[in-house]
């Protein structure tokens, strides 16, 4: 069954509340009944475009959010290739993370949906994106000369995400990008080196 323009904009109506509901302060035990609050649905519109209700829904919010994640980098993730190209990066997630705080999509995403089947997958597919992306970069960097051939660009480039990673959940605890800020710069200072 196609849906229409109309129904595309409803689900993604309801895709979006219920993302902005899951990054709030304390979302404990979300129910359907909260999500078709907070989107001005019917239970019956929710059951329309989620049939297999709740869990369903919270795997279109984890796609949803991861793609946000990336999409949020852009156009700088996808054009690494000076230095910068580097720190406009670097900017602009210390920027998205320093303007979303404590809240964190993709935190915040995983301790409500983390037992959702299909979500560690859609987190796993958006860390590999992530990590590929900068991994191309690093690539790049190598072949115009300006990184040294030696560098591991898959390890390194793992470091970014896990540094990236572990600063958002600092800032998640303690409200300062400073840890994330140190990552990034840190990584970057590494590839100059």
């Amino acid at each position: 069954m196609a849906i229409t323009a109309k129904g595309r904009a409803t689900r993604q109506r309801i895709i979006e509340g219920a993302a902005a509901y899951l990054r709030s302060d304390d979302p404990a035990g979300v129910t359907l009944d909260d999500i078709r609050a907070i989107t001005g649905t019917s239970k019956s519109q929710i059951f329309h475009y989620f049939p297999d209700g709740k869990e369903e829904l919270f795997l279109a919010v984890a796609r949803y959010e991861a793609g946000r994640v990336l999409d949020d980098q852009q156009p700088h993730l996808g054009a690494l290739t000076s230095w910068a190209a580097w720190d406009r990066w670097r900017d602009a997630v210390v920027a998205r993370y320093r303007t979303q705080g404590r809240n964190c999509p993709l935190g915040a995403l995983m301790s409500q949906v983390g037992s959702t089947a299909g979500a560690n997958e859609v987190v796993s597919a958006l860390l590999s994106r992530w990590q590929f992306h900068v991994q191309e970069g690093i690539a790049e960097m190598q072949d115009a000369g300006l990184v040294r051939a030696s560098v591991d660009a898959d390890r390194v480039a793992a470091a970014f995400i896990a540094g990236i990673q572990g600063g958002v959940q600092v800032l998640r605890s303690t409200g300062s990008v400073a840890h994330l800020e140190a990552a990034l710069d840190t990584l970057i200072d590494h590839l100059k080196g």
